[in-house]
């Protein structure tokens, strides 16, 4: 399915990062395991790739640092002549009351979760456009779409990235570039395991389907936006919190 195609996943050495960088190389891609702090559970993610016959790298870089984020794109394109998947994954929470957050817990959010993702953009933008081709998938989440108390920084990086998602597509369209975004709800995931128990208890019970999500869903909706079968899908948020927002 993406033979031949080249995916760089930031943020690839835990949770939805992790089961995405898999699935992509599972269908044939060859997969840049992007981590800024987290080298060991990158490489093991690669580890896990190359044992079932996949290919991929890990390549550290934090994305929210401009000419670190510039330089990685810079070498990853020398190496493999092309990018022709990026998802744009990295993120962290900083979460707290409004009245008690501080300016670095705001700042420290925004700069990863959404201007990191219009740095890996902007610097892979000349890649996409001179072929004329790729998908560019933005992790969002539902606190960006819904809001979710304590969350100001978090869900305002993550509605950010929708907008940006929305205007991104709109001016590659032209070039045969898709960019969509996914809004994962309550995905079991290392992050979400650190949650006080009766928030979970809470946030379960607002969810139709009844339970938490796995980050294997997430990662089968971009293994779809990222082949052929979306290409004629771009500026989608698509939620996978089952049916959390409605």
């Amino acid at each position: 399915m993406l033979t031949g195609k080249v995916a760089l996943v930031t943020g690839a050495g835990r949770g939805i990062g992790r089961e995405i960088a898999k699935i992509l190389a599972k269908n044939g891609a060859t997969v840049i395991v992007n981590y800024n702090g987290s080298k060991d559970s990158a490489e093991q993610v690669v580890a896990e790739i190359e044992a079932f016959g996949g290919k991929a790298e890990a390549v550290k870089g934090n994305v929210a640092d401009e000419e670190e984020s510039a330089s990685m794109s810079k070498t990853i394109l020398e190496k493999y002549q092309k990018v022709d998947i990026l998802v744009n994954n990295a993120g962290i929470t900083r979460d707290g009351l409004i009245m008690r957050m501080s300016d670095s817990d705001f700042d420290q959010v925004i700069d990863i979760n959404l201007k990191g993702a219009f740095h890996m953009i902007r610097h892979l933008s000349r890649n996409f456009i001179k072929q004329k081709s790729g998908k560019i998938i933005n992790i969002s989440s539902v606190s960006g779409v819904m809001g979710n108390a304590g969350q100001a920084n978090y869900a305002a990086s993550k509605a950010g990235l929708i907008g940006l998602t929305k205007s991104v597509a709109r001016e590659f369209a032209s070039r045969g570039i898709c960019v969509n975004a996914i809004a994962p709800g309550f995905i079991e995931t290392e992050m979400t395991k650190a949650m006080p128990e009766e928030a979970k208890k809470n946030m379960g019970s607002m969810i139709p389907l009844g339970k938490m999500g796995q980050a294997k869903d997430v990662a089968e909706l971009a293994l779809f936006l990222a082949g052929s079968c979306s290409d004629y899908i771009t500026g989608q948020v698509i939620s996978v919190d089952g049916g959390l927002h409605m």
